[in-house]
């Protein structure tokens, strides 16, 4: 695949076909979308589809009916993330070669017993010197540097790989491509200038830094926006049970997510026409609103739709 001349400021929006696409999913992709308009960038729109035992019947199709519902309008055509395995496979050859990622023979029963932290199960580096099983999953090397980045929301964050989570898998024992190296590649492939998502992916992006720093990328703008929670404080999603967005009821959703993000719409935005909503959002497109914060309940969303009428 060739490399996209970037534009000033590209953005993407890259779910999962894993399920329809939920509120939270709504709020990371308007928050995305709104962050390249107000730059008068590119928003780009990637189907990370490269997990197929994950995967859900009908979902891609789905996700994309919702997103045109809603009058999100991307740059170009749809990326498929599936689409660029040969890139993939090229950037796992060259950590291997340059003896920056080994394999590794070892299971889930082999590492029952390793240490843990605040990032899961720390590799102790068993086959960093080699391996003969057959089955291998293929993990990149770690140390301790300190790997920092400024996330624009979030402020400074710092991680030690190698003693908070180990050496880690860029490929799977059954030869799929982990969702670590898949975008980090794809990020550099489509000029993404700045990554806007949900806080819960912020744990990932010192492992993505890493990589982007062994196969010599650049390291976009990242902004980890709060994840929404149902009322009990669990996050938002397909495993949650959370619901996919309406269809019928897209303006006032649109505008609810706009509540969440802390957007502090009008009262009679909800009554106006899609367009019109997208337009008050761009004018008034408040970022800092959201400075510091990691948690946005559906409990406090529909509270405050319910002062203006909406539920």
């Amino acid at each position: 695949m060739l490399m996209r001349e970037p534009a000033h400021y590209v953005g993407r929006f890259a779910p999962s076909p894993t399920g329809p696409l939920h509120f939270g999913s709504l709020v990371a992709a308007v928050a995305s979308y709104l962050q390249a308009k107000v730059h008068e960038g590119q928003w780009l729109l990637r189907i990370e589809d490269i997990d197929p035992p994950r995967e859900q019947a009908g979902a891609t199709d789905s996700i994309l009916r919702t997103l045109e519902h809603y009058r999100f309008e991307w740059d170009g055509e749809i990326i498929f993330q599936s689409a660029s395995r040969h890139a993939h496979d090229a950037a796992l050859q060259t950590l291997l070669e340059r003896n920056l990622a080994y394999r590794c023979g070892c299971s889930r029963r082999d590492l029952k017993d390793a240490p843990r932290g605040p990032l899961g199960i720390i590799y102790p580096g068993t086959c960093r010197e080699g391996c003969d099983a057959v089955e291998t999953a293929i993990r990149a090397r770690t140390d301790d540097t300190p790997i920092s980045f400024n996330d624009v929301l979030q402020g400074r964050q710092t991680q030690r790989l190698e003693s908070q989570s180990g050496d880690f898998i860029v490929r799977r024992r059954d030869g799929l491509i982990a969702y670590q190296l898949a975008v980090v590649v794809d990020d550099e492939i489509e000029g993404i200038t700045e990554v806007v998502r949900g806080i819960d992916l912020m744990d990932s992006t010192p492992r993505q830094v890493w990589l982007q720093r062994l196969l010599g990328y650049g390291t976009p703008t990242y902004t980890h926006l709060p994840v929404i929670t149902h009322p009990n404080g669990d996050k938002l999603s397909k495993l949650t049970g959370a619901p996919g967005v309406s269809a019928d009821n897209s303006a006032p959703t649109l505008v609810a997510a706009l509540i969440a993000l802390q957007q502090d719409p009008p009262p009679a935005l909800w009554r106006c026409e899609i367009s019109e909503i997208w337009q008050w959002a761009a004018e008034n497109w408040a970022l800092d609103a959201l400075v510091g914060q990691t948690a946005v309940s559906t409990d406090s969303t529909a509270l405050a739709a319910v002062k203006i009428g909406l539920w």
